[in-house]
């Protein structure tokens, strides 16, 4: 095993025994044979492409899928990565007997290798992993394009659910992950890890179109925190069209629905507004999920990654259930037949369980996605012309357990009050819930969504940008000042750096995938900067530096 993909990576090196998220070794490799096979598919789809053969959109999506399955908290099911794995060589088998002979005889090894002994796994998982590239330098860019390539296939998943698909997309898949095989220059990998980023904006942009276009333009929004009488069901992760299903199966049961962590979200839409049972939020960020969820009392639905191992003292796995790319050992599965899922044992569960136990109460306002937000334009720019707002401060991203993210909300509680925060992702709940106050009726916390929705706050940026005839995005009062934990987040870093933004701040800490060399193309050509102290960062920030 050796894994460094996520912010808690062991002694910001990577994690060699069990991960720091809760994975075992098993776990970990079968995750690298699974990311060796999806090579290969792409290396065969490429190939096939060459030669004028037709390759279905769907291997693609199954790369996605994929790629998602291996995220950060999503999967620790041994036995589900086994078929992931079988899965994947089913799929290369495919592509490879409709391209016969004109596939050609020079093919990497992840699109030639097969194995039906699960007992052979583990062993060439170790040889394919992370470490099987020597050199540090193209180690690096190559995890980084990799680890950008999982954010944006969760992305492209959450879009082609809902029916918005982007051809851009589908071949960006094969062609970056293909890359990865092939030895190319620093300047030809700098370039595939760049165009990552610019793909992801176009991947967050089908994802908007997917979300909005189903279930409206979220809107200013008061979230209850607190709870009801009756049971209720848990959702968390991030899927609306779970989140859809679910309330529709369990409307008029007596059951009620709050969300938890990234789903927060979900409650600014109109669509979901109409339901009379959706209560609220219950809880915070994920990795209080085992104290949130043993409190709940109800049954839980994990819809995508932010799963978190359970203690030894925890209750509710037979009350927990996933679905989708997400799986936990011993946690009942929910899989679509005909295109629905069947969310009636979860309704039939809640029935025989307590209420929620109340965590606190009160109301969080959220909902400021880019439609909301330029529909305020006027009273925006006013507020920023006459010096009422001095600056905007992105603090978007991840959530985690580290200490050292006390200083996002140090940072929010000591910016200046002509100051405002745009944020999406779970990085919101170190300060969401905080008395921060408003200027001129505009809350100093601009709640745009899910971590997806930085897309909003790009395209805020850009509108702002042409409001005020600037030349360069880089020349507004904004600042970027970014926390991280996973892949999606690496993603949005990609995508932001692609918009040709600078300056970003990164923190707690910076990612140990970078190798120094190639830390020092991002600083030399982004100005990426690793968060300092508070105070000092606050100081910077407020003049434009």
């Amino acid at each position: 095993m050796f894994c460094f993909q996520c912010q808690e990576a062991a002694k910001n090196e990577g994690c060699t025994i069990k991960g720091m998220c809760g994975k075992e070794n098993t776990t970990a490799n079968l995750q690298d044979l699974l990311i060796f096979n999806l090579k290969g598919i792409a290396v065969t789809a490429q190939k096939s492409k060459a030669a004028g053969v037709a390759v279905p959109n769907s291997a693609a999506a199954f790369i996605g899928q994929g790629l998602f399955t291996t995220i950060t908290n999503t999967n620790f099911n041994d036995e589900n990565l086994v078929d992931w794995v079988n899965r994947a060589q089913v799929v290369k088998k495919e592509l490879a007997a409709a391209a016969g002979d004109k596939l050609g005889g020079d093919l990497h090894e992840s699109a030639t290798w097969y194995s039906n002994d699960v007992a052979t796994f583990q062993a060439k998982a170790e040889a394919v992993g992370v470490l099987a590239t020597e050199n540090e330098d193209v180690r690096s860019l190559r995890e980084l394009l990799i680890l950008g390539l999982k954010g944006m296939a969760a992305y492209a998943d959450h879009a082609a659910i809902l029916g918005v698909e982007k051809q851009e997309i589908w071949d960006f898949m094969y062609e970056s992950l293909a890359s990865t095989t092939q030895d190319l220059s620093v300047d030809e990998m700098v370039a595939m890890v760049l165009k990552c980023g610019s793909v992801t904006v176009t991947t967050m942009a089908a994802l908007d179109e997917a979300n909005t276009t189903a279930y409206g333009h979220p809107e200013i929004s008061e979230v209850n925190i607190g709870v009801g009488t009756k049971s209720g069901i848990l959702i968390s992760g991030h899927d609306l069209k779970d989140m859809e299903m679910l309330l529709k199966q369990t409307e008029g049961t007596g059951v009620d629905v709050y969300t938890h962590g990234e789903m927060l979200p979900a409650n600014y839409y109109p669509a979901f507004k109409k339901y009379d049972h959706l209560k609220g939020n219950y809880g915070g960020s994920w990795w209080h999920q085992n104290e949130e969820f043993e409190a709940f009392n109800g049954p839980i639905l994990m819809t995508t990654n932010c799963v978190v191992p359970m203690k030894k003292s925890n209750t509710y796995l037979p009350k927990l259930y996933t679905t989708g790319v997400a799986s936990y050992p011993g946690a009942a599965h929910i899989s679509p037949e005909n295109g629905t899922k069947d969310f009636s044992a979860l309704v039939e569960q809640a029935k025989t369980c307590a209420s929620p136990k109340e965590l606190e109460t009160g109301k969080i306002v959220g909902g400021f996605a880019h439609n909301q937000v330029l529909a305020l334009a006027d009273k925006v720019v006013a507020a920023v012309k006459s010096g009422a707002i001095k600056r905007f401060v992105v603090m978007a991203g991840c959530d985690g357990r580290h200490k050292s993210r006390n200083y996002f909300t140090e940072v929010a509680e000591k910016l200046p009050q002509d100051a405002v925060i745009l944020t999406a992702g779970c990085a919101k709940y170190r300060y969401n819930k905080l008395n921060l106050g408003d200027i001129g009726g505009i809350p100093r916390v601009l709640d745009a969504g899910q971590c997806n929705d930085c897309y909003s706050l790009a395209v805020i940026a850009l509108k702002l940008k042409e409001v005020f005839e600037l030349d360069d995005i880089n020349d507004l009062p904004i600042s970027f000042d970014i926390g991280w934990y996973e892949q999606k987040a690496v993603a949005v870093l990609l995508a932001l750096l692609s918009l040709g933004i600078k300056g970003i701040r990164l923190g707690p800490t910076l990612p140990a995938f970078v190798s120094p060399a190639v830390l020092n193309v991002l600083v030399e050509n982004f100005n990426i900067k690793a968060i300092t102290e508070p105070e000092a960062d606050i100081e910077a920030m407020m003049q434009g530096k």
